[in-house]
């Protein structure tokens, strides 16, 4: 008789479960934990939104949508995109998605034969990776310690490309870093993705959370064979609602399209309707706050961390400078003192840092800087 392990798919096995979500189960065992793992919004959904989308339940908007999205939000969301990053969208080349993580995964499957490689960088959104094996390609990984710019890895970049190399990930504002590629960044993937004739996807759901610099779309330079994910998750603490975007070259928006058919089948309807509302919510507010939440770690932890200062997001991914212990059991020994942070080697091929989310509230933050360095301080050489 077979054990019903056995019933379980070779694919379904070479995914990891996810260490952000074991340090999410852990949060409810831990009593009043210093909650500084998770990654979305500590505010709430704007009410002007959440009025929105009551009115479509109320009003009977409740049912199936179209598979590609209901055309209104369809083409605001090209004006939006159009004007902010200065493309020329249309309708046909915009879907919408049951959020990024839908569009990525509809993306690999519309693109991905046995065998292609996918070259990404560390440190990386963990889903990246195991989407990858998941639909039998293959992860080809990129290194960009210390200071996780592209400009500067040219050469590393071009030598991780091979005849199989179907497509370059990108993902600024990224996860877990915080780091938002410049232009020269995106002038580097560009001139490699057209060189060897590549797909980029671009992954933004991260844009409108910018505190340094401006924000560089690579769909502006190379829109031909750009897929672009976006999403209101992030931007308006919709995480729950499932609510993305793909644009892109019609030709892969319409294989996609035809896979949310088998998948997903449509986003969320009533979601759909509150987001053609959320494009109209000014949320320069809650953003000027982050920024401040981000100035708050980053001159909480510089003192005994190594820390890239984060330019977006809303993460900060440090490694400590001296310790006598191993930072995956500093790490280890903070969630202990419940100090809920993910271990770098969720995100990356190291495990030399550990990601902090300052996606809470101010005082979270300081009692879990002044827990962590008294810990450091405990550890350290």
């Amino acid at each position: 008789m077979k054990d019903i392990k056995d019933f379980i798919s070779d694919k379904s096995k070479i995914v990891d479960s996810s260490g952000i979500r074991k340090v999410f189960d852990l949060a409810l065992k831990i009593k009043d934990p210093i909650n500084l793992s998770i990654g979305q919004p500590d505010f709430d959904i704007p009410d002007t939104i959440k009025e929105e989308a009551i009115k479509a339940i109320n009003n009977g908007l409740n049912k199936y949508t179209v598979t590609q999205g209901i055309e209104p939000l369809r083409e605001k969301v090209i004006e939006f995109v159009n004007r902010k990053r200065g493309t020329k969208y249309t309708v046909d080349e915009c879907m919408i998605t049951s959020g990024v993580s839908g569009g990525l995964t509809l993306a690999l499957l519309a693109i991905l034969n046995p065998g292609d490689e996918v070259v990404f960088f560390d440190p990386y959104f963990v889903m990246y990776k195991h989407l990858t094996n998941l639909f039998g390609g293959k992860p080809v990984i990129v290194d960009t310690y210390p200071d996780f710019s592209l400009s500067n890895k040219k050469k590393s970049i071009e030598a991780a490309i091979t005849e199989k190399t179907k497509a370059i990930i990108i993902n600024s504002p990224a996860n877990p870093t915080g780091k938002v590629l410049t232009k020269e960044d995106i002038e580097t993937i560009y001139e490699i993705a057209k060189k060897y004739d590549l797909l980029v996807i671009s992954d933004e759901i991260y844009d409108e959370f910018i505190y340094d610099g401006k924000f560089f779309s690579i769909s502006s330079i190379y829109p031909e064979k750009t897929i672009l994910l976006g999403g209101f998750s992030k931007t308006y603490a919709m995480t729950g609602w499932r609510i993305g975007y793909a644009l892109g070259p019609k030709e892969i928006i319409k294989e996609m399209i035809k896979l949310q058919q088998y998948t997903f089948v449509c986003a969320p309807s009533f979601a759909q309707y509150a987001a053609l509302k959320a494009l109209d919510v000014d949320m320069s507010e809650y953003i000027l706050a982050y920024k401040e939440k981000r100035d708050i770690v980053y001159e909480g932890l510089k003192e005994n961390f190594n820390i890239v200062k984060p330019e977006g997001a809303f993460y900060i991914f440090p490694s400590p400078k001296n310790l006598r212990i191993p930072p995956k059991e500093f790490v280890e020994e903070c969630v202990k003192e419940g100090i809920l942070i993910i271990p770098g080697d969720v995100f990356s091929e190291r495990n030399t840092h550990f990601r902090l989310s300052f996606a809470a509230d101010n005082r979270t933050i300081e009692r879990g800087i002044e827990k962590i360095n008294s810990l450091y301080k405990k550890f350290s050489a």
